[in-house]
């Protein structure tokens, strides 16, 4: 945490130096340190690197074929104004399944500046639901690294903890999103015209030419869709939702066989856990998007292949430092240092899901990156995974993310981009972003407590 806030160095290196400290303090041997962070760092790689990959080129393709601006302008033309805080948070959260994060608010945010003037609702009141969609999806629900490399590091069952994460994001969404917007909007009153430009530049970059603002008239948002460059088609709104949905379809149901089929040498049981291995269930979806938003889409094979390969440079930082926190996982496991803390924890009688959540938090609070504090935080508390059952294992993943989404401030850089492209002061920043991150941090680690009992 030192190095990556005082010292501003990258997290990757930093989390290799960190070994190395924990490792000499530990008087492990120098040759021993070494092994232990290739091997956690290999395994992580193996494990978490490749779904990345394929969840990046789901994203980019969705982007580049027109399928996420469908998504939207079919959606979003449904309802009316009272209703668009609604549409715009499961718009996010459908959208938030393949993005990153950082790619859900660059395309949703010229969305919400064409809604808000086309209807006259405040941008807050329409963009707190997207923003609060997106940052749920990232915290909590595979394939995103953070939940991804959690329930890697802490051997839990990946279908368990999507139905879980899922069960969880619902409510804390609502209440993230629509519910809270209401307030925020009283706190932030702003609107399209106080925007830089009146909003008409972001709104461009959506929609071309634009309409007329402030009619409070829902219809004509079918200009979300960008004009087509010549011998290109638009894809089908099914495809593009069948393109986000399947993968997590098909490890869903794997999930729920795997409970209600209890024989692992059913014919349907293996066949189902084929189908609804992570990597399995993404390719199959690639190889989908290939066709239906792809090919589909009147782009060429080679066009299909550069938009595949161009997604991932992007994802080379997020994948060095997911694995870089695997190797940081697996020098605390064999420095020992797990082991002290299980015993504190298990002396003091804390809830170990309590205690996953306030590592992520101060980890979060301290670095900025959510992503850092849930592979650092799954890292720590991980020696304690032992004594949970299955069920109360994907609930740590679960609490772990939620603590790596609290109170968002100055040293993230989600902080910025959301300043940047709504047009905000740092103190109406806090005032709406970073109140938004605490409400989906408490709402959904309460939820997951409240599960647990139950589960």
């Amino acid at each position: 945490m030192l190095l990556i806030t005082v010292v501003k160095l990258h997290p990757f290196l930093s989390l290799m130096l960190g070994s190395a400290v924990l490792g000499a303090v530990a008087t492990m041997p120098p040759g021993d340190i070494v092994t232990s962070f290739t091997t956690g760092f290999g395994s992580t790689t193996g494990s978490v690197g490749v779904l990345i990959a394929l969840g990046a080129m789901i994203g980019k393709i969705l982007e580049e074929s027109g399928g996420a601006n469908k998504i939207v302008a079919t959606l979003v033309g449904k309802v009316g104004p009272n209703g668009l805080p609604w549409m715009m948070a499961a718009i996010a959260a459908i959208l938030g399944l393949p993005l990153f994060f950082e790619v859900g608010v660059v395309l949703l945010v010229p969305v919400v500046i064409l809604v808000a003037r086309r209807t006259g609702l405040s941008v807050m009141k329409v963009g707190i639901p997207a923003l609060a969609g997106l940052s749920v999806l990232h915290g909590l629900v595979p394939p995103h690294p953070g939940p991804l490399t959690a329930i890697g590091l802490l051997g839990a069952d990946l279908g368990r903890t999507l139905l879980y994460g899922i069960l969880i994001a619902i409510p804390t969404v609502v209440l993230a999103g629509p519910v809270l917007a209401t307030f925020v909007d009283r706190w932030v009153p702003k609107h399209v015209a106080a925007l830089p430009g009146g909003g008409s530049a972001a709104g461009s970059a959506a929609v071309g030419s634009g309409g007329a603002g402030g009619s409070g008239d829902p219809q004509g948002f079918d200009e979300l869709d960008a004009p087509l460059e010549p011998g290109r088609r638009r894809v089908g709104f099914g495809s593009a939702i069948v393109a986000i949905t399947l993968p997590v379809l098909l490890m869903l149901v794997d999930a729920i066989t795997k409970l209600l089929v209890t024989d692992e040498e059913s014919g349907i049981r293996k066949v189902v856990d084929v189908f609804g291995t992570p990597v399995v269930a993404l390719l199959i979806a690639v190889i989908f998007c290939y066709f239906r938003l792809g090919l589909a889409s009147g782009m060429t094979r080679m066009q299909v292949s550069d938009s595949f390969g161009a997604s991932l440079p992007g994802i080379a930082g997020i994948i060095l430092i997911v694995a870089a926190g695997g190797g940081f996982k697996q020098t605390l496991v064999d420095a020992g240092v797990g082991d002290v803390i299980k015993d504190w924890a298990t002396g003091v009688n804390l809830s170990v899901l309590l205690l996953g959540w306030l590592v992520a938090v101060l980890i979060r609070l301290g670095t900025g990156s959510a992503t850092v504090a849930t592979i650092t935080a799954a890292g720590i508390v991980g020696p304690l995974a032992s004594t949970l059952t299955t069920s109360h294992l994907a609930l740590l993943v679960l609490a772990i993310g939620c603590g790596s989404l609290f109170f968002s401030h100055v040293n993230d850089a989600g902080f910025w981009l959301v300043k940047e492209y709504f047009g905000l002061t740092v103190g109406e920043t806090i005032k709406s972003w970073s109140v938004m991150e605490t409400v989906i941090s408490v709402v959904g680690f309460a939820l997951v407590m409240a599960l647990s009992v139950v589960v």
